[in-house]
């Protein structure tokens, strides 16, 4: 359940082919350390430029964060990014906020991606949807602090199952 299918260094990786390839047709998206630093704005016109192919190709996309409910909604807006449960907080890792951004994308749960930077919340919560679990390398290492505790015991179990991070 903390295996991720794929490591990633960045979410521009994931391509129209990328999800073709893999037999994808939705993308759950982490905000922080994910797409941007955490608790920064980053850089919202290159996101949406590396997300436009992807909306083009017909990808469902949704935002699944556990940030404050004010910042899901400005990456919602700035994005065009529908953000699951109207921009409340996902509670990830629990199933529900992953499954219901799968209900919303009207696709079967193996067909869906979700992306992020936690093995322990974005991880787990997607296998346990029955997503495809894909890791980023965090974007900065300014996390809270019961984040930083987190990334050194994922950096346990990564490396127990073969992974170098």
């Amino acid at each position: 359940m903390l295996l991720p299918k794929e490591l990633l260094e960045r979410v521009q990786l994931i391509t129209p082919e990328f999800m073709e390839t893999r037999g994808l047709q939705g993308l759950m998206l982490d905000i922080d350390n994910t797409l941007v630093p955490h608790g920064e704005l980053g850089d919202v016109p290159n996101l949406r430029e590396w997300l436009e192919p992807l909306r083009m190709s017909g990808i469902e996309l949704r935002l699944v964060s556990n940030a404050l409910p004010r910042r899901i909604t400005y990456f919602s807006q700035m994005l065009e990014v529908a953000a699951v449960g109207s921009g409340r907080t996902a509670g990830k890792p629990f199933p529900r906020a992953f499954r219901s951004a799968i209900r919303e994308m009207r696709l079967e749960p193996h067909r869906v991606a979700m992306i992020g930077d936690q093995v322990f919340s974005d991880v787990l919560g997607a296998n346990l949807a029955g997503a495809y679990p894909i890791l980023v390398r965090p974007l900065s290492d300014n996390s809270l602090p019961h984040t930083k505790l987190a990334r050194a015991l994922e950096r346990l179990v990564l490396h127990s199952m073969g992974f170098d991070w």
